[in-house]
């Protein structure tokens, strides 16, 4: 079997697809982009086309290590997003091949199904009590919302006080039980930071993501000392060196990769088993589109550390289109009881409704994450 082709979609919400053809008829979906560069990576994606046509597909290690290491500069959110949707493309192609779930080629199933959760809210918290309580009657067992608004380097009480209202009147309105996850998104700097998760302890959340920017992990050692609250970070993380020294220095509870930006399917398998070896939970990042939570999926399935999976259904970013508008086989992502069940078809599991897939992409989209500034006038982080 040899690659033939490969085809982007850019399509809405905010979605980059690409599918891969093969001389034998197989086709497989991939999921490669970042959040307001879909053109940018979409780019990189051709550029490794290249290499790729007249390839065995089945050779997934091999292209792996060429597409990042062929290239002597190496890394970073484009070139690793690039290479993540052709990494879940190749093993959706390899296991259609076989007539295997990527599970089943990855050792086998572990789980039979993982916890979701749900996000409630939008960029800026406010009115969230009722949607939580909805979501819960949904049937989820956890939810997640941005924790505040832009914060500058050090503010005020009162923005404090208002990101903790906003907590304890979401504590109260879903009672003690739902896991509370709270995001802040990297809008936080170390000195709020600490403020806020000492603040936020009362609650009693399932943890606090990006307390502080990648940038600044650092910092994790002074937040860590001022709560019992987990803390999860990693979806601006991009390889297993990225993960390496936030693993080794301790400071991190659960990690966050994306399994459309750090590598795919190969690269996320082993940053979970690095983890794991440091008894640090797995939580994928996955706001994004249907083929990026199949293959956050399959990664779930084979990691014993997996404990909860982000999926996008019904989040404020997705506008005009959801994550199930896209494929045949919707049933596939049912919700039950806050779990959704493991994929059991052959590769990805999904069916993409191609037909669909070029009829939005005529639309296409150019998704931009808005620009925030501070009562100053300076830059804030969104």
């Amino acid at each position: 079997m040899k690659i033939t082709k490969l085809t982007t979609y850019i399509v809405p919400p905010r979605w980059l697809f690409l599918k891969i053809e093969t001389d034998e008829g197989i086709i497989g979906w991939g999921e490669p982009v970042v959040e307001g560069r879909a053109l940018t990576v979409q780019a990189a994606v051709h550029e490794l086309e290249d290499y790729l046509i007249g390839k065995d597909p089945f050779l997934i290690e091999d292209h792996w290590t060429v597409m990042y290491r062929g290239g002597f500069y190496r890394g970073g959110a484009v070139h690793m997003s690039a290479i993540s949707g052709i990494d879940q493309a190749l093993w959706d192609i390899k296991g259609k091949a076989l007539g295997q779930p990527i599970h089943s080629l990855l050792g086998g199933q572990l789980r039979d199904r993982i916890k979701v959760y749900s996000w409630i809210g939008g960029d800026r918290p406010a009115d969230v009590a009722n949607n939580a309580r909805e979501v819960v009657a949904r049937g989820f067992k956890a939810i997640k919302l941005n924790g505040c608004e832009e914060m500058q380097i050090v503010d005020t009480n009162e923005k404090v006080e208002k990101a903790v209202e906003t907590i304890a009147v979401i504590r109260e309105a879903i009672g003690p039980h739902i896991g509370i996850g709270v995001d802040f998104h990297g809008r936080v700097h170390k000195p709020m930071a600490k403020v806020l998760a000492k603040e936020l302890e009362p609650y009693k959340l399932m943890f606090i993501e990006e307390p502080v920017l990648s940038e600044n992990k650092e910092a994790l050692r002074d937040i860590v000392n001022h709560t019992s609250t987990p803390i999860a970070l990693g979806e601006r993380l991009f390889s297993r060196w990225d993960f390496k020294q936030v693993l080794s220095d301790g400071y991190v509870d659960i990690i966050q990769p994306d399994l459309s930006h750090a590598g795919g399917i190969t690269e996320c398998r082993k940053i979970a088993a690095m983890a794991e070896a440091y008894d640090v939970a797995l939580a994928p990042h996955c706001p994004l589109g249907p083929i990026a939570l199949a293959a956050c999926l399959q990664v779930d399935a084979v990691s014993y550390n997996a404990f909860i999976q982000e999926q996008s259904l019904g989040i404020h970013y997705n506008k005009g289109n959801d994550i199930l508008d896209y494929i045949s086989n919707k049933e596939v992502f049912q919700y039950a009881d806050g779990f959704v069940s493991i994929p059991q078809g052959p590769g990805l599991g999904i069916e993409v409704d191609e037909a669909y897939v070029i009829e939005r992409a005529r639309e296409g989209h150019r998704w931009r994450n808005p620009i925030w500034r501070h009562a100053d006038g300076s830059f804030a982080e969104w």
